[in-house]
C-alpha cells in the first residue's frame, strides 16, 4: 500500500512539473508549504497573507501516521518552498521524491542550528521513541521556535527580496511575543515543587531543556510499556513526587489512569500540535505550576 502510494504520488508531482505553471504565474498568490500547524502559525507571522499556505498534516492528525491525500502533495509540488520540521521521520521520503520530482521547490530544514536531543535519554529531558537518532519535537522550545522562525525568514526573503523589510520587521515582532512567552514561562515555573512530569509520547523534551524540568515518558520505544516497565515509572515517580501526567489527544488513555491511581496523579490532556503554540506551552506552565498552590494551602 504504502509502495503504492508514493508510486502514484511520484506520477502526480512529476505531471505537476511538466505543466510548468506556478499558482505565482497565473496571477494568484505563490504556495508555501509546512508540515504541521504550529509551522503554519510561526510563518504567518512572518508573512501575513502575502502567501498561500498549504500544510500537510491537517489539524487532529498525527504526523506519525498521516498519509496525505495526493491533491496536498500535488500542491506542495506547486510550492516555492517546503518547510520541513526536520527530524521527523515520515519528512525525510517525502522531501527526496519532492527533490527527484520538482526539483525547482526550495526545502528548507527549519530545526537547522538547533541543538538537537538524542532518543535514547530515558532518565533525563529526551525520553526513547521511534522517530530516529533525535528528538524532533523543537517547536516546544521557545528558543527553537526562534530558531525555525529565523530560518523560514532567511528562505522567505531569498524567494521574495521585494519585501524584505517587511518580513524582517514581522520577524522582530514575532521575536518580541517568543520571548514574552518564554519570560512568561519561567515565571510560572520559578517556584514549582516537583520539577518531573510523566508524558504518553515524549513531546515535550526541549520544553523541559529549557526550563529544566525532567519528562519522563509512558511510551517505550513507540510501544506500549510492559508491567515491569509500568512498575519502573511508578517507582520512580514516587521518588520524584510527579503530580502531573501528559497525554495528547488520540492517545489511549488505560495506562496514564493506572499510573495516575497509583500514585494519585492528575491527567492532563495536551496538544503540541496546536496552531497556536504560545498558548499551549503557557497552559503545560500553569498546569505544572499548580503545585505550588496545592502544597501551600
Amino acid at each position: 500500500m504504502q509502495k503504492y502510494f508514493f508510486l502514484i504520488l511520484s506520477i502526480l508531482l512529476l505531471l505537476s512539473c511538466q505543466t510548468g505553471s506556478k499558482k505565482s504565474d497565473t496571477g494568484k498568490k505563490a504556495v508555501l508549504t509546512v508540515t504541521i500547524e504550529p509551522q503554519r502559525y510561526f510563518l504567518e507571522q512572518l508573512v501575513g497573507d502575502a502567501f498561500t499556505i498549504n500544510m500537510l498534516v491537517p489539524p487532529g492528525s498525527s504526523p506519525e501516521t498521516y498519509e496525505p491525500a495526493p491533491s496536498v502533495m500535488v500542491e506542495m509540488g506547486n510550492s516555492l518552498i517546503y518547510f520541513m520540521v526536520g527530524g521527523l521521520g515520515f519528512e525525510q521520503a517525502w522531501n527526496e521524491r519532492l527533490a527527484i520530482n520538482n526539483p525547482s521547490v526550495t526545502i528548507v530544514n527549519c530545526s537547522e542550528g538547533i541543538g538537537r536531543l538524542e532518543d535514547d535519554d530515558l532518565t533525563g529531558h529526551a525520553s526513547d521513541h521511534v522517530h530516529g537518532d533525535t528528538d524532533p519535537h523543537v517547536w516546544s522550545s521557545p528558543r527553537g521556535v526562534k530558531i525555525m522562525a529565523a530560518n523560514m525568514l532567511e528562505a522567505v526573503v531569498k524567494a521574495d527580496p521585494e519585501n524584505e523589510e517587511r518580513y524582517r520587521a514581522n520577524f522582530v515582532q514575532f521575536a518580541r511575543k517568543i520571548n514574552e512567552t518564554d519570560s512568561l514561562i519561567r515565571e510560572k515555573l520559578a517556584h514549582a515543587v516537583s520539577r518531573s512530569f510523566i508524558i504518553y509520547h515524549p513531546a515535550l523534551a526541549y520544553f523541559a531543556e529549557d526550563y529544566n524540568l525532567h519528562q519522563h515518558s509512558v511510551e517505550f520505544q513507540g510501544k506500549n510499556p510492559s508491567p515491569a516497565q509500568m512498575k519502573t515509572l511508578v517507582d520512580l515517580a514516587r521518588r520524584e513526587q510527579i503530580h502531573t501526567l501528559f497525554i495528547q489527544k488520540g492517545f489511549d488513555t488505560k495506562n496514564m489512569e493506572v499510573i495516575a491511581r497509583e500514585i494519585g496523579a492528575e491527567v492532563f490532556e495536551i496538544d503540541p500540535l496546536n496552531y497556536e503554540w504560545d498558548k499551549e506551552l503557557l497552559r503545560v506552565a500553569d498546569i505544572l505550576a499548580r503545585d505550588v498552590d496545592e502544597n501551600t494551602d
